[in-house]
């Protein structure tokens, strides 16, 4: 699980969003990056959680803040996600899961009694520089901006 911490340099990475467009972590270089991991598009936690940012996106960039979401699930999904909420930042489809490892978000989880393997809600605030500023993994869904912009 999350072995990245505040002050190590966050992994480099390329995946592609909702729209087939490529993302690495060099395009965000002097912003600030929220990086939100997400268990799975449409679903209530996710869309409560995605939603929040959504709506205090105009205090994100006021902030110098760029946002960008990423699960497992396919640019079909997230397109549909994007489009039916009208987020106002990209979606990573990682279906291949090498983001998802990369910041180590992928291991077993309990659902109603049943264990299985899943993303993990795990947030990363990356600076100007590359380096994680916050790890938040305790997220509030519904509160999840406030988290973040402290």
């Amino acid at each position: 699980m999350t072995t990245l911490k505040k002050g190590d340099k966050a992994p480099d990475f390329s995946s592609f969003d909702q729209d087939g467009k490529t993302h690495q972590l060099a395009n965000y270089a002097g912003k600030k990056l929220v990086l939100f991991f997400y268990p799975k598009a449409n679903t209530p936690g996710c869309t409560a959680e995605a939603c929040d940012l959504r709506d205090n996106f105009e205090r994100f960039q006021a902030n110098n803040y760029e946002i960008l979401g990423v699960s497992a699930d396919a640019q079909k999904a997230q397109a549909k996600f994007k489009d039916k909420y009208e987020f106002p930042f990209p979606l990573l489809a990682d279906e291949d899961k090498s983001v998802i490892n990369a910041f180590g978000v992928w291991g077993p989880k309990k659902f109603m009694g049943k264990e299985y393997d899943g993303i993990h809600r795990t947030t990363f605030v990356i600076d100007e520089k590359g380096i994680i500023e916050d790890v938040i993994s305790d997220v509030k869904t519904k509160a999840h901006a406030a988290q973040i912009l402290k």
